[in-house]
C-alpha cells in the first residue's frame, strides 16, 4: 500500500517511539516487584527463597508463551495479539495489588508473565519488518533500553507510592497506563510499513532495501572502514551463510543455541538485580526508603545508556558484527560483578559503581536479540527470536531464585560470585560461535 505522501517519510521512528513505551510500561510491571519485595515479604511472612520463587514464575509464564507467540505471530501478524497482550498485562498487574495470600500473590505473577511473554516477541518481529539492516542494531538498543528505563524512575516511585499510600496501590497505580498504549498501538502500528497510511512507499523502499544509500565518498569511507576490521573478522569468525529458512535449520543451529544459552545467563544477571539489590540495600547497606529508591535506579541509567551506545558500536562502529559488543559486555561483567564483593557503603560511589556496572552489563545486552537476525530469513526470524527469547525468560526465573536460596544458605559475596561466573560462562560460549553475515551484507560492507 502506498503512503499518503510521495517523499520518503519517518513514521519508523514513531514506531519505535511506540515501542519504547510499551515495553518501558511492561518493564515497570515487572520491575515494581524488587521495590515492594520488603513489604511483601513481611506482610505475607516469607523467606528469600519464597520470594525468589514467587518473583521466577512470573519468568516461566513469561518463557512458556514465548515460542506459542513467536508462532502465532509468523502466521497471524502482530497488530491485534499484541494489543491484547498489553491490556492482559495492565489486568495482571492490578491483580498482584489484589492479592490477599501467597497463592494468589503467586498466581497473579504467573498470569503476568504468561499476558506480558508475547510483547517482547512482537516487538522484535515489529523491528525486523519496520527497519532496515543498517539500522535494527539502534533500534533494538533503543528497545531494550526501554526496559532498563522502567527500573531506573520505578524505585523512587515506588517509594513515594509506599510513603504516602501503601505497596498494594503501587500495583493499582502501575496498571492503568497499558490501556492507553494498547489503543494507541492497534491505531498506529500496522504488521508491515506497506500497509501504514502514515508510511510512503519511498520509506517503505528505504525499509526494504539491503543497503544504505550514501554518497559515493561515504561509500568509499564505508568500505575503508570495512577493511579496516578483517582483523577482526578473522578474531570473532566471521562466516557467510545462508538464512536458516525452515524451523528444523533453526532448532539445529547451533550458534542459535549458543545464543539461546548465553542470553539465558545475562538476562539471570539483570534480573537478579532487578529483583534482589533493593532488598540488598535496605537489609545489607542499611538505606532509608528514599536513599534505596535512588541508588537502586543507578545500574538501570547505566543499563539504559549501555543499551544505546551498544547499539551504536555493533551498527556503526563494528558495521553490523554483533560478536564483539557481546564479547566485551561480558568479559567487562565478570569484572564489575565481582567488585560488587567489595562494594562501599558511601550511597553516592555506590551509585556510580552500579551505574558503569550497568553500562557494561548492557553494551552487548540487545546484540542476543539481534543476532538471530543474521542466521534466519524474516519469515523464520519470530520462530529463532521466540527461541533466544525463552532461554532469557528461564534464565529470568533461574537467577532470582537462587539468588534467594544462596542469601538463605550463605552471604552476598556468594551472590556476586554466582553473578560473575554466569558472566565469564557466556564469554567461553560465545567463543564458540560464529558471527554470521549474508550475502546481502557482504555486498552492502563492499559497496557494491
Amino acid at each position: 500500500m502506498q503512503g499518503i505522501v510521495a517523499e520518503k517519510t519517518k513514521f519508523r521512528w514513531v514506531v519505535l517511539t511506540m515501542i519504547f513505551v510499551v515495553y518501558m510500561i511492561a518493564g515497570a510491571d515487572r520491575a515494581n516487584i524488587g521495590v515492594v519485595i520488603p513489604f511483601i515479604k513481611d506482610s505475607f511472612k516469607m523467606s528469600n527463597t519464597d520470594i525468589g520463587a514467587m518473583t521466577s514464575l512470573f519468568y516461566i509464564g513469561y518463557a512458556f508463551i514465548q515460542v506459542p507467540a513467536g508462532h502465532i505471530f509468523g502466521k497471524q501478524g502482530v497488530r491485534g495479539i499484541f494489543s491484547i497482550s498489553i491490556i492482559l498485562t495492565s489486568m495482571a498487574t492490578y491483580f498482584i495489588g489484589m492479592a490477599s495470600s501467597v497463592f494468589h500473590l503467586k498466581a497473579a505473577r504467573v498470569l503476568l508473565g504468561l499476558a506480558e511473554g508475547p510483547i517482547n516477541i512482537g516487538i522484535v518481529t515489529t523491528i525486523n519488518r519496520w527497519f532496515p539492516p543498517q539500522e535494527k542494531g539502534i533500534a533494538t538498543g533503543v528497545f531494550i533500553s526501554a526496559i532498563k528505563f522502567a527500573p531506573a524512575v520505578v524505585p523512587p516511585i515506588c517509594a513515594f507510592i509506599i510513603l504516602v499510600a501503601g505497596w498494594r496501590e503501587v500495583f493499582y497505580l502501575f496498571a492503568l497506563p497499558g490501556f492507553i498504549t494498547a489503543i494507541l498501538w492497534f491505531w498506529l502500528v500496522k504488521d508491515s510499513p506497506q500497509e501504514s497510511p502514515f508510511c510512503s512507499q519511498g520509506e517503505v523502499s528505504y525499509i526494504q532495501s539491503t543497503r544504505l544509500v550514501h554518497a559515493a565518498s561515504a561509500e568509499s569511507q564505508e568500505k575503508k572502514s570495512i577493511e579496516s576490521l578483517e582483523w577482526l573478522d578473522r578474531m570473532i569468525r566471521t562466516t557467510i551463510v545462508q538464512p536458516l529458512d525452515t524451523n528444523r535449520k533453526v532448532l539445529l543451529s547451533w550458534d542459535l543455541w549458543g545464543c539461546t544459552i548465553g542470553y539465558f545467563l545475562m538476562v539471570g544477571i539483570t534480573y537478579a538485580i532487578m529483583t534482589w539489590v533493593p532488598t540488598y540495600l535496605v537489609t545489607v547497606k542499611k538505606f532509608s526508603i528514599m536513599k534505596m529508591g535512588f541508588v537502586a535506579a543507578a545500574p538501570w541509567l547505566g543499563a539504559m545508556l549501555g543499551n544505546i551506545i551498544g547499539g551504536w558500536l555493533s551498527d556503526k562502529v563494528f558495521a553490523q558484527r554483533r560478536k564483539p559488543v557481546m564479547l566485551l559486555t561480558t568479559a567487562s561483567t565478570v569484572f564489575m560483578m565481582y567488585s560488587l564483593v567489595y562494594s562501599p557503603n558511601d550511597p553516592v560511589v555506590l551509585a556510580l559503581v552500579l551505574l558503569l556496572a550497568g553500562i557494561l552489563l548492557n553494551l552487548g545486552y540487545s546484540t542476543f536479540l539481534v543476532y538471530p537476525m543474521a542466521i534466519a530469513s524474516k519469515e523464520r526470524y519470530p520462530f529463532a527470536a521466540s527461541i533466544v527469547n525463552t532461554g532469557g525468560s528461564l534464565g529470568g526465573a533461574f537467577a532470582p531464585l537462587v539468588v534467594g536460596m544462596i542469601l538463605d544458605g550463605s552471604s552476598w559475596d556468594m551472590v556476586f560470585t554466582f553473578l560473575a561466573g554466569s558472566s565469564l560462562l557466556t564469554f567461553l560460549l560465545l567463543l564458540t560461535m560464529i558471527e554470521p553475515m549474508q550475502v546481502g551484507q557482504i555486498n552492502r560492507r563492499n559497496g557494491e
